[in-house]
């Protein structure tokens, strides 16, 4: 039977006590985790958020009823207890837990609630799947290292706040029902009630709004945003998501990169202890898809793409010409000693691996210390395997990989394979933290599925002044004047300068290929507001879930979540989404088609 905890206190949490208390009498509340019995002894691991302190029941300094209460204890039985700090004997003493040295004897106990026999165990090295981890979150999120975990999401939402109030930002909430713009990834709908065939869309992100309020003078404006978007999931995206968003008044691109990285060095030294440099390099967008084949590259080492389409645009390999001759690269990238750890067969590997990204397959070059093998060696002469081998800074023991094909495929195949190989090699350090600023993207990218250029961010996003001229002669010269923060190979912000003018903003749309009323339609809020003043601004959004998990070296998002979804988007613990009463269809007007479909 479960007790109540009466007049019963918590003075402290299990974590908490030290030398100071010893020969206190405390009182701790948590869950039972680690229990021995020894008889006349048993030992009980009393847990909470802090951690844990080891309880001892003695039997022969407790009353009878005590003591058997304690016998019936089992793991994760919710429990308070009385008693007075002791320190272990030296030879108990356990260096491995911060109150590894002290003890509570206890003298009284109440047993809050029982507990059925868990999953899992609840411990850091838990050997389960995830699916049922997520489907019994609650006693998950028990295990210290999801509790660090949502620990350190708070101090970063936390120093977020302090932070940005003190650089003068105002916290400002934004509508969660607003109007639905699709032009992007799908929006979550909601159906309105009171105006029947109308919908609301969840936002995907504040853009709109946050730009309104430097319109209405807000200045500098920051918020903690929810926001969704209904497309397929990864490692690290959810359906619904957490943003730092932030906008600026009458700055340009260097005002708004100096606070974010003030931001960036706070947030790292109060958390994690780790030293920021500044300024953080910034890298041209087409120099690190050049060199990295990524516009979001990991930095922590090198293997950069080289290209070689000069040295072999006139051999008489035909898949090297081809390429080069059809406006495409042949590059490579150089494996530091890559001979001893990738056999032929590894190779081959790699090769239907690069497939995966377009690309028809590998070409290779070993430097082995016998002689060179190359699965290309007679298309090619000997000044021109002697240039390529220059270029890629070839020693005894490289090797080198190969692909041609369009420059975005090239990129793709050879950026993947180059983290590819950094993993199987465990060149990542995840206790590195290499931060950097990606600049001047292409204001658009084409789109195979919709036949048209679309912007490559968002359409409020403005071009840099000089390229304004090629917005209809010439689109893809266009550069941006939007930035990326990248960390470790990851992109964990993204912003840009606005579009303030009204005249440039419906240039953009008409580049975009709306028409002027399909503009208004969507946007008409937004561009008649642009008639009554507003400022030059910018702004950046972080990704605070990626960010999280990218602190912790989490290897999902869904580890710094809470409560998060799959990757169907449903929520193994409630059952989320689910069926709803036909009553409250009716109320929304809103038929199902399911049947019809099915037949």
């Amino acid at each position: 039977m479960a007790e109540f905890l009466g007049s019963w206190k918590r003075t402290q949490y299990c974590a908490q006590p030290g030398e100071s208390e010893v020969g206190k009498e405390l009182t701790l509340m948590g869950w039972a985790g680690t229990w021995r019995n020894l008889g006349a002894l048993i030992f009980i691991g009393l847990r909470d958020r802090t951690g844990v302190m080891q309880v001892v029941f003695d039997a022969s300094t407790l009353p009878a009823d005590v003591f058997e209460k304690a016998e019936s204890i089992r793991s994760e039985y919710v429990i308070a207890v009385k008693g007075t700090l002791a320190r272990r004997t030296p030879e108990m003493v356990n260096p491995n837990m911060p109150t590894g040295a002290f003890e509570l004897l206890a003298k009284e106990l109440k047993i809050l609630s029982v507990s059925q026999t868990p999953p899992f165990y609840i411990q850091d090295d838990v050997d389960t799947q995830e699916q049922l981890r997520l489907k019994y979150r609650y006693p998950d999120l028990r295990r210290p290292v999801m509790q660090q975990r949502l620990r350190l999401r708070h101090e970063v939402a936390k120093i977020t706040r302090d932070y940005f109030a003190e650089q003068g930002f105002l916290e400002v909430e934004t509508p969660m029902l607003q109007k639905s713009t699709p032009e992007g990834a799908r929006d979550y709908l909601v159906p309105s009630r009171v105006k029947p065939g109308t919908f609301y869309a969840l936002p995907q992100s504040p853009q709109i709004f946050k730009q309104l309020l430097m319109l209405s003078g807000c200045d500098r404006y920051m918020q903690i945003a929810r926001c969704f978007r209904d497309e397929d999931l990864r490692a690290d995206r959810q359906p619904e998501f957490t943003q730092i968003d932030l906008e600026m008044s009458f700055v340009d691109v260097d005002d708004v990169i100096a606070v974010n990285e003030g931001f960036l060095k706070r947030l790292f030294k109060e958390v994690l202890n780790v030293d920021v440099q500044l300024p953080i390099q910034r890298m041209k967008w087409i120099d690190a898809m050049n060199r990295y084949g990524s516009d979001k590259p990991d930095t922590r080492f090198g293997m950069e793409l080289v290209d070689v389409s000069d040295v072999v645009k006139d051999c008489e390999f035909g898949v090297f010409t081809s390429a080069v001759q059809n406006g495409g690269s042949v590059r490579c990238i150089n494996v530091k000693g890559g001979v001893e750890h990738f056999p032929r067969k590894k190779i081959d590997e790699l090769s239907e691996f690069v497939k995966t990204y377009k690309a028809k397959g590998l070409a290779w070059m070993s430097m082995k210390p016998e002689g060179m093998q190359c699965s290309f060696a007679k298309f090619l002469t000997e000044e021109q395997i002697k240039t390529i081998q220059e270029k890629a800074g070839a020693e005894t023991n490289d090797l080198i990989f190969f692909v041609a094909d369009q420059n975005e495929v090239v990129w793709a195949a050879l950026g993947a394979l180059r983290l590819e190989i950094a993993k199987r090699l465990d060149m990542l350090d995840p206790n590195q933290f290499n931060f950097l600023w990606v600049v001047e993207f292409p204001q658009f990218e084409w789109s195979e599925e919709e036949n048209r250029f679309m912007a490559m961010h968002h359409p409020f996003t403005s071009p840099m002044e000089e390229d304004v001229q090629y917005l209809f002669t010439d689109p893809a010269r266009v550069r941006a004047k939007a930035y990326d923060i990248v960390l470790n190979g990851n992109e964990i912000g993204g912003g840009s300068i606005r579009i303030h003018s009204a005249e440039l903003q419906e240039k953009m749309f008409e580049a975009l290929g709306f028409t002027q009323e399909q503009a208004w339609a969507r946007f008409g809020f937004l561009m008649g507001a642009f008639k009554f003043g507003p400022p030059p601004h910018g702004g950046l959004a972080y990704g605070l879930d990626r960010l999280v998990m990218l602190m912790c070296n989490a290897a999902s998002i869904r580890d710094v979540i809470a409560f998060p979804k799959v990757q169907t988007a449903s929520c193994l613990m409630s059952g989320a989404p689910d069926t709803v009463d036909e009553k409250q269809l009716h109320e929304l007007h809103i038929a199902l088609a399911l049947e019809e479909e099915k037949e």
